[in-house]
């Protein structure tokens, strides 16, 4: 926890280094606009200045400030950041022998301005998780609707999450959009990160997950992009969102994410369980467990759901998950568990609000949590998931396993 502190901390100082030094500069410039209205005698400016100048100074300052105030606020468009540098630099050479070290701090705005352009301009991941998400939102869906009738053929345990999540009697749901926060890390002896992030899930015959992630190390920020869609699955980190640090992709990436996307299915989408394409392995005498497997494409993998008495999922656990290696170029296969702390209700849905991910690794790292998380909300998607416009089947096809 100390070192998860720390790098916000030390994140935070950088932050509110960078928006000080730009208000200071700012303020500086008033005194162009001073002697230029003649309002005052400014021993530290020799340079003449007259009206318009100092207008211009004024300008600037009140341009510099505004990107102070929406640097504190986390909304500076790295063009106004850009803008404020360069014209300030114009002034500054205007009056150079009186100026000069304000340089300095232009040169520390057009770093602020490059990174805001990596972090948020049309390359950056967050606008890949935009642009992800607009696609996955603009998929022609079907309305249902889940009454008991489609439990009929589930597990008992599977039929008792879905009555508990809040699914029969209601309009089905084909996705959900979450935001969460929390702190990952690399291995039981790495340190801590922070993060929070974003996410949509879409289900159906192609289903989507999109995933972005921001998160702190060394002070630094991390930008992380997972997307799994008809082209396969990817994760892209960033440090700084500038430098590439991590670029996987391929089959083995493709059959690790099908399985979050079975995980997130059954934790943070329950409702979509209905009809998809699932394989529930028979109980034997068991009541509390139940194993899915589970068909995207060529993927298939499976999973263990534990299910209480009220039907609250406690854990779900897969050893066709892969661990990534840290340069993400490789993948060891190894058992992963996802143990539920809690659920939260949205929108009369109940699904996960408090987990974690465990990697049971063999010794000498042993089973550990590498990452914690807390859902802070929660929007359903409704529609019917797994079925199609033209692939619809009528009222009396329907059964447990079909929306209607």
């Amino acid at each position: 926890m100390g070192g998860e502190v720390t790098a916000m901390l030390l994140r935070r100082v950088i932050r509110w280094f960078v928006i000080v030094v730009v208000a200071v500069h700012g303020l500086l410039h008033l005194l162009g606009a001073v002697k230029g209205f003649g309002w005052a005698v400014v021993p530290a400016l020799s340079t003449p200045i007259g009206p318009w100048l100092g207008l211009a100074w004024l300008v600037v300052a009140m341009l510099m400030l505004a990107v102070a105030v929406l640097l504190a606020r986390r909304r500076c468009p790295w063009w106004l950041a850009l803008a404020a540098a360069v014209a300030s630099q114009a002034l500054i050479v205007s009056a150079w022998q009186d100026a000069s070290a304000g340089t300095a701090v232009n040169v520390l705005l057009l770093v602020v301005a490059a990174h805001a352009w990596a972090r948020t301009g049309p390359r950056s991941l967050r606008a890949g998780y935009a642009h992800h998400v607009e696609a996955a939102l603009a998929q022609t869906r079907q309305s249902g609707f889940v009454t008991e009738d489609h439990l009929a053929t589930l597990p008992a345990p599977v039929a008792r999450l879905l009555r508990h999540a809040g699914a029969v009697n209601r309009p089905a749901v084909i996705g959900f959009r979450a935001t969460i926060h929390g702190r990952i890390r690399g291995g039981p002896a790495k340190p801590w990160m922070p993060f929070t992030g974003e996410q949509v899930n879409v289900y159906g015959p192609e289903p989507c997950r999109v995933f972005f992630m921001d998160a702190t190390m060394f002070g630094l920020p991390v930008d992380v992009l997972h997307v799994f869609d008809r082209q396969g699955a990817t994760m892209r980190v960033r440090l700084a969102s500038v430098v590439p640090i991590v670029s996987a992709a391929g089959a083995e990436m493709d059959r690790a994410e099908t399985v979050t996307v079975l995980n997130d299915l059954c934790l943070l989408a329950p409702a979509a369980l209905v009809g998809a394409p699932i394989v529930w392995a028979p109980p034997e005498s068991e009541t509390s467990t139940a194993t899915a497997e589970f068909t995207v494409g060529r993927q298939v993998v499976s999973a263990t759901l534990t299910i209480d008495a009220e039907g609250r999922v406690t854990d779900f656990v897969s050893d066709d998950r892969l661990r990534a290696s840290p340069d993400g170029r490789s993948f060891v296969p190894q058992r992963w568990s996802t143990p539920v702390r809690s659920e939260g209700e949205w929108s009369g849905h109940r699904v996960c609000r408090e987990g974690e991910a465990r990697w049971h690794a063999p010794e000498p790292e042993g089973s550990f949590t590498y990452l914690d998380f807390v859902v802070d909300d929660w929007t359903p998607i409704e529609g019917a998931p797994w079925s199609t416009a033209e692939d619809v089947p009528s009222a009396s096809e329907r059964g447990s396993g079909t929306l209607g």
